[in-house]
């Protein structure tokens, strides 16, 4: 099932709300409160926020809580990708006119065969006994992954061998996303 499509003024209101969590979270310690009308950004969709600097990743931490809307699940993933990814330090305010936006509403988790994921389609969430390691759709165009190396790259973010999805015990989830950045809606004008 595809994820669903957002319109283009929709996709400016909700980096327009990230930008603003962000904004407030770092000059002044705490988001501020959404308030939304639009039905479509108050439906219950997880979503990821990505940050970039560049070419270069400054950040990216997501939910697939599909039961809070997704006007709250930005504000909240906006600011957790800005000060709580453990990969990075916590976003500067000198850093916060420089990101770039990106972010990636998620459509339903769907249990997949491995033969069934295709690249630049799908996103994947793969589990096995307690370790989860998922990796956007984006992510294996951007570098230029085949299936198996996408679900191998996968497999070692949630700390596992490469080649785990092979088992029988592994658990393999896909899902559709509309992704969409500021850069590119500011190139699209």
């Amino acid at each position: 099932m595809a994820a669903q499509s957002l319109t283009h003024a929709q996709h400016v209101r909700l980096l327009r709300i990230a930008r603003e969590a962000i904004y407030h979270h770092v000059s002044r310690g705490r988001r501020p409160p959404v308030t939304e009308s639009d039905p479509a950004l108050l439906q219950p969709l997880g979503c990821f926020v990505s940050l970039h600097v560049g070419d270069r990743l400054r950040g990216c931490i997501g939910t697939f809580d599909d039961a809070t809307p997704l006007v709250e699940n930005v504000s909240r993933m906006a600011v957790s990708a800005a000060s709580e990814d453990p990969r990075f330090a916590p976003l500067r305010m000198d850093e916060v006119p420089k990101i770039d936006i990106e972010l990636t509403v998620l459509g339903p988790l769907v249990p997949a065969r491995a033969e069934e994921v295709e690249v630049g389609r799908h996103g994947v969430l793969i589990s096995r006994k307690r370790a989860r390691g998922t990796l956007l759709p984006q992510v294996a165009v951007q570098h230029g992954w085949t299936r198996e190396e996408f679900l191998a790259q996968t497999c070692q973010k949630a700390g596992l061998d490469s080649e785990d999805w092979r088992l029988p015990d592994t658990s393999i989830q896909v899902f559709e996303a509309d992704v969409f950045s500021e850069s590119a809606l500011r190139e699209a004008r």
